[in-house]
């Protein structure tokens, strides 16, 4: 108990000293959602991005559930899919946060025209250099470094459908975040989350568990102060004109790395609201 709590304490450390050490920058640039710390440590991933045994190889299979979490969500408030092999077909879809590109391919193999961001150089370097390898993607998947804020100086109500997978619980500033993947959507689009909920729970699997014990998660990728429940997402984006429409939890087996839907919300969950028209 002595050592979980000593790690606690060094998390929340690491993320108030994360908050001095970009204070200046914040001042500066009040229009700030990225964390320079975090954009540095998952950079340095980079070259094992596409390895199945890499740091990140977990997105891998998260893959099958966050295309059904889309396809569905999609079809539950109306969309109707022209041709049924691919779903996303005409759709302008922005990945936020794509980091080497896992889930932007995958949503272009559907249909999707996908614009994928990230402000890492080095991750949008390798995901482009991976695009290659698949020609027939070449119409429907782009690549940017940038952030949500930078990019929706030009785009504002642009995208028909932005998905935020796995990367709320790594921005600065929530609630700028999810007001810029707001205003970025078109009337009656749909933004698709997938993140952490902030309980004592997810911090014994995600941050002792799965950092500390096991090692399936590189060290120092998550700060449980980060971590926030589906409820305060859900009232942030209410606040900024959007219906919820599913809060569903999501559970994952380091062991066997299979990913599944579950009723608790309690570690992690999917979220999907709609703007209003």
């Amino acid at each position: 108990m002595q050592s979980i709590l000593r790690i606690f304490i060094e998390n929340s450390k690491r993320r108030v000293f994360n908050v001095r050490r970009y204070a200046s920058q914040t001042q500066s640039n009040k229009s700030k959602t990225v964390d320079d710390s975090d954009v540095e440590h998952h950079s340095k991933l980079s070259e094992s991005w596409w390895s199945l045994s890499g740091g990140v190889y977990a997105l891998h299979t998260f893959n099958p559930l966050r295309i059904q979490f889309v396809r569905d969500g999609l079809a539950n408030v109306g969309h109707k899919a022209v041709n049924f092999s691919m779903p996303l077909q005409g759709l302008k879809v922005l990945d936020v946060g794509c980091g080497g590109g896992i889930f932007s391919e995958p949503l272009a193999r559907i249909g999707a025209n996908v614009t994928g961001i990230d402000p890492s150089t080095k991750l949008i370097e390798i995901a482009k250099e991976h695009a290659i390898l698949d020609k027939t993607l070449s119409d429907r998947l782009n690549y940017l470094n940038t952030s949500i804020e930078e990019h929706l100086i030009t785009h504002e109500g642009y995208y028909d459908v932005v998905v935020a997978s796995e990367i709320l619980e790594h921005v600065s500033d929530q609630d700028l975040f999810l007001k810029s993947c707001v205003d970025i959507l078109k009337p009656g689009g749909s933004l698709f989350v997938t993140t952490i909920n902030r309980t004592f729970l997810s911090f014994l699997g995600l941050i002792i568990a799965a950092e500390y014990i096991l090692k399936v998660v590189p060290l120092g990728t998550h700060e449980w102060n980060k971590f926030i429940s589906p409820t305060q997402t859900s009232s942030i984006l209410e606040k900024y004109g959007c219906q919820t429409q599913l809060v569903h939890g999501v559970g994952y087996n380091p062991l066997t790395n299979e990913w599944y839907w579950k009723i608790s919300t309690a570690m992690s969950y999917a979220l999907h609201v709609k703007k209003n028209t």
